[in-house]
């Protein structure tokens, strides 16, 4: 059987998207040097839905980057890429069926580095092939 990471399937449809910035998806902040625009993001919850069909995954996304309205520009738009955009699309033989908002964006700024964060949560619906 087969183990799935939905982090990592969030990370390869945002890696495969021209208007999202290069490399900023991540699911790992190791190495991550303040001043960088990343995409963080988290598995942070979720059950499977209907046995051996269905599975449900809550996946937080948090926006860094030095310029607050560029970076709720960013998280805004990946919400929209999330909730419009990934719904319906087979990323390693696992189809998103849909995906929900949880929480929409909000200001978060980190407490250490003094960057803008803005984060979001949403759930993904899916099973395997």
């Amino acid at each position: 059987m087969k183990v799935i990471d939905p982090v990592d399937l969030v990370k390869a449809f945002l890696d495969s998207l021209q208007d999202i910035p290069e490399d900023s998806a991540t699911g790992d902040l190791a190495g991550r040097e303040a001043g960088d625009t990343s995409i963080h993001l988290e598995h942070s919850g979720g059950f499977r839905v209907v046995r051996d069909r269905m599975d449900r995954a809550d996946i937080e996304y948090s926006v860094y980057h030095l310029d607050r309205g560029e970076c709720k520009d960013l998280a805004m738009l990946c919400r929209e890429h999330l909730l419009s955009t990934l719904p319906g699309l087979v990323i390693d033989g696992v189809e998103i069926l849909d995906v929900e908002d949880i929480s929409t964006p909000s200001y978060l700024p980190d407490q250490t580095s003094r960057e803008h964060v803005y984060g979001g949560e949403v759930t993904l619906f899916y099973c395997e092939f």
